[in-house]
């Protein structure tokens, strides 16, 4: 089962993914994306680690996702991946610019193929005014391609807004 919520900032995305994740009756390992490269992000993680469940694992993987999709998942075992716009953007800023194609194409041919439930959080970038640097528009283009090609493959898909859950594709169990 593969769950995709998309949303703004502070939709209410992730707190609903941690709920489907507290109530899948699988053990959860968390996969956090992000690096603290400054207080304000280092706050955020706080705030993120403040909400789990103490007994959740927690794995730190800011590039190798598909790797470490692979490794973590098992039929018993909810994944939750927060966020995929945080791994698109470490990816964008390596030195390598073949890393991110490399990345992506294995996320996408992993999801498919995991077992248990996998739940990806990320956040929709698309809807707003098309950037003015080359860098962001560039990280919008490259998270529009990619959500689209998660929805694909999604067993469900929920846009999140002011903390209400759209469902765009799948049941809503």
């Amino acid at each position: 089962m593969i769950d995709f919520l998309l949303g703004g900032a502070r939709s209410g995305k992730s707190r609903l993914a941690e709920r489907r994740a507290a109530e899948s009756q699988c053990a959860v390992t968390y996969i956090a994306t992000s690096q603290p490269g400054d207080r304000e992000m280092a706050a955020r993680i706080a705030h993120h680690r403040a909400r789990r469940p103490a007994q959740w694992a927690l794995v730190e993987e800011p590039l190798e996702l598909a790797r470490t999709l692979r490794e973590q998942a098992a039929p018993d075992r909810c994944l939750l991946v927060d966020c995929l716009t945080l791994w698109l953007t470490n990816l964008l800023l390596q030195d390598d610019p073949g890393q991110l194609e490399l990345e992506r194409e294995a996320l996408l041919h992993c999801l498919p193929l995991l077992p248990g439930q996998i739940i990806l959080v990320s956040n929709e970038t698309g809807l707003g005014v098309v950037p003015l640097g080359e860098l962001t528009r560039r990280f919008v283009d490259e998270a529009g391609w990619l959500h689209q090609r998660i929805a694909e493959v999604a067993d469900r898909v929920t846009l999140v807004v002011a903390g209400l859950p759209q469902i765009l594709k799948g049941e809503a169990r």
